[in-house]
């Protein structure tokens, strides 16, 4: 493996050339941050291209043999995702809905060729990275048709929808949980998509910190995720929930009455830190006694559809826990089951209708010092170009106190870029 690096005179289209140049590939793994820098995240621009290796759970010990491929491929980079129903491997759990994406719980590999794209300059690794420059400002930049064909549906209707919500708002009242994210599915058969020109339409309506364009043979997820799920730098584990959505104004006075209005809802509150509490606790099983910190809570954090209120929770790994155990010992997402956590996801299997998959689990990469960083699948677009399958799923949190006809209308705005991308795909 040869490192090159490389001064950059126009990085913008140096990396709109390469995200055309990996997209050819088997396996592509696209990240960008768009500009959305923090204190626990440094990367602008990460593309791995090639599998020289890959892992693909075959839905037993999935954590433990991930943990072998990558002890076996140190010093690396290891691109991926791990589906929510790898919950049935963590916990006695099922999941009674078919598979219709045919995505496998886990996939993930070792790239042939390495980018990191900063600002100004960019490193190539590979067995020839000045051939790989080349190619890439080579490349042209096509502007083809987005050419969405099939029809958008609905798998959970509006009376449907209220109808789970109330059952589920029973079970709050009950006792048996109390809270619980309800999602549905909105859903295209037969269809076929031009994934790259849909994943740069996606993020030109939204761009966000985790947006991902994940290629693997005929099957691509196009990510416009604000959520960081889990990260590890060192020894510190960090992940950062969101709970709480409010629409972005028309203008800056209508703006900032709705961001005023998010951060002192008693509802969202609420929510967010009931989660906290939720991956606090996940985060002790893996914590050194005493280490377990929720620094900086409901915050609010503005994209360009939607503002949202996170927090910041962080641990020392205690000695001895392997890396996929960190990871195992939170998954799935804490933001996308509700408390208690095995609770609500027998109950979310139980009134849900359709199978999460990809969607809610965990999408990003293990660095080549041991550190990784996964965002939670969300705000996703799923395509299997094999079978013509395209699906995206939406859902918000229900407590005793909730509202279905807001939450309802919240997941049509946080599906609200998708449908867009859809939307001028069909004219496309």
């Amino acid at each position: 493996m040869v490192s090159l690096a490389c001064h950059l005179k126009d990085s913008e289209s140096f990396t709109q050339k390469a995200l055309q140049w990996a997209a050819q590939f088997d396996s592509v793994c696209y990240l960008n941050s768009n500009g959305y820098r923090d204190n626990y995240g440094n990367i602008d621009v990460f593309i791995a291209v090639g599998a020289a290796e890959s892992f693909t759970s075959d839905g037993v010990d999935t954590f433990a043999k991930l943990q072998q491929f990558i002890d076996s491929h140190p010093d690396t980079w290891i691109p991926g995702f791990l589906g929510y129903d790898l919950k049935n491997e963590v916990e006695h759990l099922q999941s009674r809905h078919p598979n219709r994406t045919e995505f496998p719980d886990a996939y993930f590999f070792v790239p042939e060729y390495t980018l990191l794209i900063g600002q100004y300059n960019a490193e190539i690794k590979g067995s020839d990275p000045k051939t790989i420059v080349a190619q890439i400002e080579a490349t042209e930049i096509r502007e083809d048709p987005l050419g969405f064909k099939g029809q958008l549906k609905s798998r959970m209707n509006r009376s449907a929808y209220f109808s789970a919500f109330a059952e589920m708002q029973r079970h709050i009242r009950k006792g048996d949980i109390y809270e619980v994210n309800l999602c549905q599915e909105f859903f295209s058969e037969q269809a076929s998509l031009n994934p790259l020109e849909a994943y740069r339409r996606l993020n030109e309506i939204s761009p966000t910190p985790f947006s991902c364009f994940f290629k693997f043979g005929q099957k691509y997820i196009l990510s416009a995720s604000p959520e960081r799920f889990l990260s590890k730098s060192g020894r510190t584990l960090l992940s950062q929930p969101i709970k709480g959505t409010a629409p972005r104004g028309k203008t800056a006075d209508e703006d900032n009455l709705l961001k005023n209005a998010l951060v002192t809802s008693p509802k969202e509150i609420s929510e967010n830190i009931m989660i906290v509490d939720l991956v606090r606790n996940d985060l002790t099983r893996s914590a050194e006694p005493g280490s377990v910190k929720a620094s900086d809570l409901l915050q609010i954090h503005s994209f360009k559809q939607v503002h949202q209120l996170i927090s910041t929770i962080t641990c020392q790994i205690r000695e001895g826990i392997k890396t996929t155990t960190t990871i195992a010992n939170t998954f799935p997402p804490g933001s996308m089951t509700g408390a208690p956590k095995i609770s609500a996801m027998k109950l979310i299997d139980s009134y849900e209708n359709s199978r999460r998959g990809v969607y809610s689990g965990a999408l990003g990469y293990f660095g080549p010092q041991g550190n990784y960083d996964f965002s939670v699948v969300i705000r996703t677009l799923v395509y299997n170009a094999e079978n013509c399958y395209l699906s995206f799923h939406t859902g918000g949190a229900i407590t005793d106190n909730a509202d279905p006809e807001k939450e309802y209308n919240e997941c049509l705005l946080k599906g609200k870029a998708l449908f867009e991308v859809l939307k001028s795909t069909a004219n496309g």
